[in-house]
């Protein structure tokens, strides 16, 4: 454990990651401050020192994890041209399902006051479901104009449909639930098949 007074490095996403773990490992009700702080191996008082309550550590780690899959997906446009579309799409898409994703959003949902908090981020426009579809549309764009994609496709209709799915998978997932890759792959599978290219 560290010791009292000594700084720890990269305090939040030391916490952030022990929460995930705390969360596969034992579900949303055993996810408490200490044991937080246990499976970091820090102080007790780590977590308290950065966020004001476990409302506020639960709402900041769901809008890190999103920031981070935000950030992927910008890089899709990118990659236009590149290997399937289907795998370009499958990237984003599954990195929000991915480990401990479908656990964090059942229990942000279940505290109202962290679910208030990122909504207000979200509406403050932090990097969330709207930014990753944008990204989608952006990456279908390219694609349209690289033929890869029929001309006649709706770029912002079909990153709605893509992301729509994904919001669903993730708010009614939860632990021990069949894994919802195969649904995302054949969404996929339909919204881009017949591109001329294989998917």
């Amino acid at each position: 454990m560290s010791p009292r007074g000594v700084t720890t490095p990269n305090p939040r996403e030391r916490l952030f990651a022990a929460a995930e773990r705390v969360l596969k490992r034992e579900g949303p009700a055993g996810l408490t401050s200490r044991a937080i702080t246990t499976e970091a191996d820090c102080a007790k008082g780590l977590l308290h020192a950065h966020f004001a309550s476990l409302d506020e550590f639960v709402a900041d780690l769901v809008l890190d994890r999103f920031a981070h899959t935000a950030r992927q997906a910008e890089q899709l446009p990118d990659r236009a041209g590149q290997s399937t579309l289907a795998a370009n799409l499958r990237t984003v898409a599954l990195a929000l399902l991915a480990e401990a994703g479908p656990t964090i959003a059942g229990l942000a949902m279940a505290r109202p006051a962290a679910s208030m908090r990122i909504r207000q981020a979200w509406e403050a426009d932090a990097p969330g479901f709207t930014a990753i579809q944008k990204s989608i549309a952006d990456y279908l764009t390219a694609e349209k104009a690289l033929r890869r994609l029929s001309a006649a496709a709706d770029c912002d209709a079909l990153a709605l449909a893509l992301t729509a799915t994904v919001h669903h998978l993730l708010m009614t997932s939860w632990a021990g639930a069949p894994d919802p890759g195969p649904q995302v792959e054949r969404v996929i599978a339909t919204l881009v098949g017949g591109t001329g290219v294989p998917v």
